[in-house]
């Protein structure tokens, strides 16, 4: 199955599970895709529903996404903005990165978004307590190279042609507010922070964000699933436990976070639905109502009944 990656990089996007949640999605029918934390989009982008709304609270993301719907940003205007930039950062280097970051942080250009975006330090989006991007220089001054642009635009040109057949939204908006606004029909895919880990300015995420996503969900009629961890080797995501009426599964990947091996670390990745999905039959909690499902027990397959 081959995966679109969108234009906008982001820390702990879905790209490698991307054919898992599809793979319990073939078998329903719903009228609207809902992504109250839309981040990378990668989920929603490769599902291409009819009729979508994506939502963040990084008013940037959805400005760069806005920005491709109203054709301010199309594959040639962005063809020539990267490789105009791309040639002042291979001459500059460092001192032209800070300068166009500098430039964005005042003006807020989805052009800049992209161009820091793709050469920063690990593609990182991060900002500071004012609301600025901080990301440092990723030290590569011929990061634009002549593929490199070609890829990116035809990451730009899938969306721009789908933003014209399909139905989609692209809105700046707390998850409070976009779960307030669907209604039965809707699909609901959430990919939240984790609770306990490192975000940032446009993505903290603390007790009571944690409480609220699980209230909202639980008092929606409609389906959804939300994405989170399991566990890793040095621990286990204790927040599961308030979804133990929810079918629960599971499945191991790598993160790679550098060129050695020792950084090649596992992580199980959990996916939370409110439904039983048709089609799979393998590492599924099926609830029993009558007890009190146990987290965290020794890894096995539950199998679908």
């Amino acid at each position: 199955m081959k995966i679109f990656v969108p234009p906008i990089k982001c820390q702990g996007i879905k790209t490698k599970l991307v054919a898992w949640i599809k793979e319990n999605l073939s078998d329903l029918k719903y009228s609207r895709w809902v992504e109250p934390f839309m981040g990378s989009g990668v989920v929603g982008f490769n599902v291409r529903p009819q009729h979508a709304v994506f939502a963040d609270i990084n008013p940037h993301l959805i400005n760069f996404y806005n920005a491709i719907k109203q054709d301010k940003i199309t594959p040639a205007k962005a063809k020539f903005f990267l490789e105009t930039e791309g040639k002042k950062l291979s001459e500059g280097g460092q001192g032209y990165y800070n300068e166009v970051r500098t430039r964005f942080n005042q003006n807020f250009d989805p052009f800049d978004f992209l161009f820091l975006n793709r050469s920063c330090f690990n593609g990182m989006i991060r900002f500071n307590g004012s609301g600025k991007f901080n990301v440092p220089y990723g030290h590569k001054p011929e990061r634009f190279a002549k593929a490199y642009i070609t890829k990116i635009i035809n990451q730009i040109d899938y969306i721009h042609k789908a933003v014209k057949v399909l139905n989609w939204e692209f809105i700046c908006s707390d998850f409070r507010t976009t779960l307030s606004n669907i209604d039965n029909s809707d699909f609901i895919y959430c990919d939240p922070p984790y609770f306990g880990r490192n975000v940032d300015y446009f993505d903290s995420w603390n007790e009571k964000d944690e409480k609220d996503l699980f209230d909202l969900l639980s008092n929606m009629n409609g389906k959804y699933i939300l994405s989170t961890w399991h566990s890793n080797k040095y621990r286990s995501n204790n927040e599961l436990e308030k979804y133990n009426l929810n079918q629960i599964l599971t499945k191991e990947h790598f993160y790679h976070l550098g060129a050695s091996e020792d950084n090649r670390n596992a992580m199980t990745e959990a996916l939370i639905l409110n439904y039983f999905p048709v089609n799979n039959n393998k590492i599924i909690n099926k609830p029993d109502y009558n007890r009190q499902f146990q987290f965290f027990e020794p890894k096995i397959e539950y199998t679908a009944k």
